[in-house]
């Protein structure tokens, strides 16, 4: 399907069983909240979806759930986070069997690659396919800058057409507009940016708390593009304490944890990952529950 880089993509959750498998009816009902919510996309595999524990199986399986279930209605995105090119292309040629309306592309795995192998890993991966590539640039914790300047290499890969910009600089966003114009679509990656970045004319947001509050992250979204920026800076000051646990390195347990309270999620992980418990997890609850307490209608 024909689509465009722009609204909300939640970085979907990988919901487990008790007993390690995947959760497709848990799977189900999160997705059709989304899409209750009215968000614009979905990504799959990305690092709020365990990419680095699930299998090309279960890769499969969700991709070819959602492009089932949500038959055209919005783009299902696979994430692509492999160690060598080679596992990359073949990665993108799955995405494209199993029905993936796109990719989002990160960098090597592993290796801290220069830029001149950044910039070839991505050229050649998108060189190798047909569908619609969105990089994801996230130094924090990938340790690799695809920065600005980079860009204009890649610009000669015409299915390279977004980037989702989590490096917390937001002046990127700028240099990007200032460089390229509208050539390609930025989407904001950290939730704890996303109003300051949607302000400044980002197309989008890749969002994490979204799948435990998908109706609120969407409101956030629609109210700023309709410039009704008071009604939208109320709602996420509400949510600020929430999104700050999409910043910790076990975002995945804060986020499932959430989504379990808001009766869309659970809270089982695949190892080495390991469920909260003790003062953590009171902590991390207290934050939720008290935010659900006074939660804005929307």
């Amino acid at each position: 399907m024909s689509f465009e880089w722009k609204g909300v993509f939640p970085a979907l959750l990988t919901p487990f069983t008790q007993h390690d498998e995947v959760d497709l009816l848990m799977f189900e009902k999160n997705l059709q909240a989304q899409l209750d919510a009215g968000i614009h996309g979905i990504i799959i595999g990305g690092s709020l979806g365990e990419a680095s524990t699930i299998t090309v199986k279960e890769k499969e399986e969700l991709v070819e759930f959602s492009v089932e279930y949500l038959n055209g209605r919005i783009p299902v995105i696979l994430n692509i986070a492999e160690s060598t090119t080679k596992d990359a292309i073949v990665q993108a040629a799955n995405a494209k069997k199993w029905g993936a309306d796109g990719l989002m592309l990160l960098p090597p795995m592993r290796y801290k690659s220069d830029d001149r192998e950044t910039i070839a890993y991505f050229k050649t991966v998108a060189k190798s396919t047909n569908l619609p590539i969105m990089i994801y640039n996230n130094p924090v914790d990938y340790k690799i800058d695809t920065r600005p300047d980079m860009f204009d290499e890649l610009a000669e890969c015409e299915n390279i057409t977004a980037l989702k910009e989590s490096s917390r600089d937001v002046t990127n966003l700028t240099r990007m507009k200032n460089r390229f114009g509208d050539r390609f679509k930025i989407l904001c990656g950290v939730d704890t940016l996303a109003m300051e970045e949607l302000c400044l004319g980002a197309d989008g947001w890749v969002a994490g708390l979204v799948c435990a509050f998908p109706k609120e992250t969407a409101a956030i979204y629609n109210l700023v593009k309709a410039g009704k920026l008071e009604e939208a800076r109320k709602i996420y000051r509400w949510f600020m304490p929430l999104l700050e646990l999409d910043i910790h390195p076990k975002l995945v347990q804060y986020i499932k944890l959430a989504s379990a309270q808001t009766g869309i999620g659970n809270e089982y992980v695949r190892a080495p990952r390991l469920t909260l418990e003790g003062e953590e997890r009171e902590r991390i609850l207290k934050t939720i529950t008290d935010a659900i307490r006074v939660r804005p209608i929307v």
